[in-house]
């Protein structure tokens, strides 16, 4: 069913046919419209859940993990402050392997307070043992979250996912989407069965001591179910496809990169604005791509070095920052592409910090840039006149 939504509004609906049973969350810039639209549904008798309201997000991971535990289908939503306060509880959700989705609305991380959008809130967390995505527009940020209690739930992986999506660019936008029918996500994502909960008739423990005869195993097992759970991805991801009648989802998407010379690797709504100077420069003749990393966590590092092995020039375009070290997503580039031995030059550009725009001219300026000395980490968009005072 075609609609023209919010994105908040899109996510709230596309939650609310998931059906989870329990959902927690504390209001925080820019995500609240989310966790406000399930309420609302909640309230109207639309949706038969529990809305546990906290305190805090610490305390929402919390409610979460529990109800999880539990065997219940559960959501949660935060952003910035609100996710890395969540991190302890984050790790121990994936500790216990919980298959708890979550939507992280990207937002940058004080200090200075900033409630525009940038990735370094969830990137902070990206070795917590969390599945994630990221969506380009409100149409994939719908169909990951589907996606994700998908792949989440398997009892071949049951580990958590994040499903990042643009604070404000893409949770405050309006868009058509197509939003697929209930009885679509209902024939796709069977209730809950976990491998283990939480039963009075049949007592276990989760979440106890693990001492170092047994720690580094658990560890081990985590690490090789994202290895598993790429080929689950795609698999979920071609199986939904089918279902609403559209490619939707996978691990990466490699747009124009076939006999591209120069190609940009990117994540969330920032790929839209590079497609559209890719087309532009394709018209006049330069073989420039661009490919869109939308599974970042587990790494699909032979999707990658696939799409990117024929390049020249690679410029990883990132908003976020490792300080004091490599970006995050140009370390994990460059290794990959280092390690297979692949013959491109690849550059290094932070863009869009604290929701600064990012213009056709600055993509236009990277694709210039990344012929440039190699291994350089270069900020687009600087206020030099700032960087004087």
């Amino acid at each position: 069913m075609k609609k023209f939504v919010e994105g908040s509004h899109a996510i709230a609906e596309i939650i609310a046919k998931c059906r989870p049973g329990v959902i927690s969350a504390y209001p925080i810039t820019p995500q609240t419209h989310i966790v406000e639209g399930l309420a609302k549904l909640i309230a109207d008798g639309e949706l038969d859940a529990e809305f546990i309201n906290v305190e805090s997000e610490h305390s929402a991971a919390s409610v979460v993990l529990g109800a999880s535990a539990t065997g219940v289908r559960v959501y949660t939503a935060t952003s910035s402050q609100g996710l890395l306060l969540m991190a302890e509880v984050l790790f121990n959700i994936a500790g216990m392997r919980l298959p708890v989705v979550l939507t992280c609305a990207n937002r940058a991380v004080s200090a200075p307070i900033n409630i525009w959008n940038d990735h370094q809130d969830s990137m902070t967390v990206r070795d917590s043992g969390w599945i994630q995505f990221y969506a380009e527009n409100i149409q994939e940020a719908i169909d990951l979250h589907v996606i994700a209690y998908k792949v989440a739930e398997d009892k071949r992986i049951s580990l958590p996912a994040l499903v990042g999506i643009d604070g404000y660019v893409l949770t405050h936008a309006f868009e058509v989407v197509d939003m697929p029918e209930e009885d679509q996500v209902q024939s796709f994502l069977p209730p809950l069965d976990p491998v283990v909960k939480l039963d009075p008739d049949d007592p276990k423990s989760m979440g106890l001591l693990g001492a170092p005869d047994v720690y580094m195993e658990t560890r081990y097992a985590i690490a090789k179910t994202m290895e598993d759970a790429l080929g689950v991805i795609k698999e979920a991801s071609e199986a939904y496809s089918q279902v609403v009648g559209r490619k939707v989802g996978g691990l990466v998407e490699a747009y124009r990169v076939e006999d591209a010379e120069k190609v940009l690797v990117a994540m969330g709504s920032l790929v839209g604005t590079i497609k559209d100077v890719v087309d532009e420069l394709r018209e006049k003749g330069e073989k420039v791509g661009v490919l869109k990393i939308i599974t970042y966590r587990p790494f699909p590092k032979d999707e990658i070095y696939e799409a990117l092995k024929g390049a020249k020039y690679v410029g990883v375009v990132e908003k976020a920052v490792s300080l004091g070290a490599d970006s995050p997503l140009f370390s994990e580039v460059a290794s990959l592409l280092y390690k297979k031995g692949a013959d491109a030059k690849v550059n290094s550009f932070t863009v869009g910090l604290g929701g600064r725009d990012i213009s056709p001219a600055q993509i236009r300026q990277i694709f210039q840039e990344v012929e440039k000395d190699e291994g350089e980490s270069r900020f687009i968009g600087l206020n030099e006149k700032l960087l004087e005072a």
